[in-house]
């Protein structure tokens, strides 16, 4: 049986692709426990300092949940499991992730997207939270991440009606980074992910540790967060090695450790 989530690591870069095309990519309980193993190995791989998610076709980046799943009692696998909703959206991850949107990004789809750092997207993509077309709401974190991602008039808007909005209005909102052909977009998305991977995959980890949660807490807890991110930062062996590739004017080697 062909893998429903394909993995593979090149340039410290791993490209997780959904791989149920016929489907438009959506969720059932086999494809979640196989991207929840996937995310272990990403979080595992010492070769991989930042990640890419896209969808297998040009029809849907993901289509959320298998409805026909859900129906048939899988909802609780896909939904609640460990990393929430298709072993994803909760995933205590430590390295960032970049949506390669490549279609239809709706429902739990587009809650893939919201977990994500940056996002390319083809000019044909769409993003929306339909769930409450068919008796649900956005459950996996679109009822409110979406309202942090653009202004909150445009976002009560598509969870209210259920509407989506098109690649062009999303990069206008400022959710999306770049819209491209559809045979650039891997090409977009892996230029990202290399503007990351030159960088020291520590310090890139911290900015992101602190960036998730600077909605999440006080000023006091941020800081001391901060205070207790820098100790591990300082003292570790990139740290040493940025300030002396510079002054021998090279490029680094960064370790990750």
């Amino acid at each position: 049986m062909e893998a429903k989530i394909l993995y593979e690591v090149k340039d410290h870069v791993a490209v997780i692709t959904f791989n149920r095309p016929q489907q438009r990519n959506a969720f059932d309980a086999d494809m979640t426990q196989e991207m929840l193993a996937v995310m272990d190995r990403f979080e595992a791989d010492e070769e991989a300092w930042a990640g890419i998610v896209t969808g297998a076709g040009e029809r849907a980046f993901c289509a959320g949940m298998d409805l026909k799943a859900f129906a048939a009692g899988e909802g609780p696998a896909i939904l609640h499991g460990r990393g929430g909703f298709a072993g994803f959206v909760t995933y205590p991850r430590t390295k960032p992730i970049i949506a390669a949107v490549n279609g239809a990004a709706l429902a739990g789809g587009c809650e893939i997207v919201l977990s994500c750092e940056l996002v390319c997207a083809v000019e044909s993509a769409l993003f929306g939270q339909p769930e409450v077309k068919r008796g649900l709401y956005a459950g996996a974190g679109g009822a409110f991440r979406l309202p942090r991602s653009m202004p909150k008039a445009r976002a009560m808007e598509i969870l209210l009606t259920g509407e989506p909005i098109d690649a062009h209005a999303a990069y206008l909102l400022g959710f999306i980074n770049a819209v491209v052909p559809t045979d650039k977009l891997m090409e977009a998305a892996m230029d990202l992910a290399r503007r990351i991977c030159v960088n020291a995959p520590l310090g890139v980890r911290a900015n992101l540790a602190l960036a998730r949660v600077a909605f999440d807490m006080t000023d006091e807890e941020l800081w001391q967060k901060n205070a207790d991110i820098w100790q591990g930062i300082i003292q570790s062996t990139d740290a040493a090695e940025g300030p002396v590739a510079f002054a021998e004017k090279r490029e680094p080697k960064w370790k990750a450790r």
